[in-house]
């Protein structure tokens, strides 16, 4: 027993120290869509709307609290497939991010109700009045299906949360493409295989790693791990595909490397892209150390430096939502 206790008290201190270390990454993370729009606007003589970097928080919340489940679901089936794997999982943060994701959906959808203004008063939001309008229809619908997401993983189906997921999804390409744009349903389809894809990678790394840890000493980590950089490997071309084709349908190849640095969007946009590739290069370098060690955890340090990099990409994207769009130069 005494034996035994070091190991014990050894790996308490191990969750605590990663936990704090998860709400400290989790605060630095939110400083970049609070204080992103500063400095993307800088220069640039845009004008953004009121309350830019807490509509850009909200947006950082709402597809962080996309990516985890479905990243959840995603490598969960994975794990289905490997011949002879233990049948433990990590447990699942579903529950807490469809709560997170909620919170979110509703904070926005008070937005929209108040005329696109942050509400100051009770009295400023119109329930009703959304309703009336196609982005309050698709805000209600986010809230909506984050509640329903979180009734279906505290449920005995939470695999049954993958379709209010998907609505949720389908949702925010919508509203990313007003009808006043050229080509809506081009970009709402676009937009909604980017962050599928996206959503699918980033929430799916950190449960496979998590699982790694769980199932440490055996083979069917390293597959898990493996099986899993195949398919990142996919979900990256279609990434930077529907990325790329995004952006040129915004910024016309013609006018797309001014725009990149004198417009807030595309200064977002170039700091996504860096980021983007920042995660590549470490993805490459876990894939490389996976096929090389004996022990699959000794992937686990590059790929934990990608989530975080990821993190950092999911609160670059909540900025891009909430910064003003670039001007269409012909």
């Amino acid at each position: 027993m005494s034996a035994m206790r070091p190991t014990a008290e050894a790996t308490e201190e191990g969750g605590t120290g990663r936990t704090v270390a998860l709400l400290a990454l989790t605060a630095l993370g939110a400083l970049i869509p609070l204080l992103g729009p500063s400095a993307a606007l800088h220069g640039t003589g845009e004008a953004a709307a009121p309350g830019v970097g807490g509509i850009g928080l909200l947006r950082t919340v709402l597809f962080a609290a996309l990516s985890v489940p479905l990243g959840e679901l995603f490598v969960r089936g994975l794990a289905r497939r490997l011949p002879g794997a233990p049948p433990e999982r990590p447990c699942s943060w579903a529950a807490f991010t469809a709560a997170a994701g909620f919170l979110a959906a509703l904070a926005l959808a008070s937005v929209v109700s108040a005329g696109d203004l942050i509400p100051h008063s009770l009295g400023q939001i119109d329930v009703g009045g959304l309703y009336g309008s196609r982005d309050g229809k698709l805000a209600l619908l986010e809230v909506n299906a984050f509640l329903l997401a979180g009734l279906c993983a505290l449920s005995r189906h939470p695999a049954a949360q993958v379709w209010p997921l998907a609505a949720a999804v389908v949702a925010e390409a919508l509203r990313a493409h007003p009808a006043t744009e050229h080509g809506p349903l081009t970009g709402a389809a676009l937009t909604s295989v980017h962050l599928t894809c996206a959503a699918l990678w980033t929430g799916g790394l950190p449960y496979a790693l998590r699982t790694l840890r769980l199932w440490r000493g055996d083979p069917a980590g390293a597959a898990l791990l493996g099986h899993y950089a195949r398919v990142a490997l996919v979900l990256l071309a279609a990434i930077t595909a529907s990325g790329v084709w995004s952006s040129l349908r915004r910024m016309p190849a013609a006018t797309i490397l001014d725009q990149l640095t004198t417009t807030a969007y595309g200064r977002a946009l170039l700091a996504k892209v860096v980021l983007v590739a920042v995660v590549a290069l470490l993805a490459l370098w876990a894939r490389i150390r996976l096929r090389r060690a004996p022990d699959p955890l000794a992937a686990s340090a590059p790929a934990r430096a990608e989530v975080i990099v990821l993190g950092a990409v999911v609160a670059v994207s909540g900025l891009l939502t909430a910064l003003p769009l670039p001007i269409r130069w012909t």
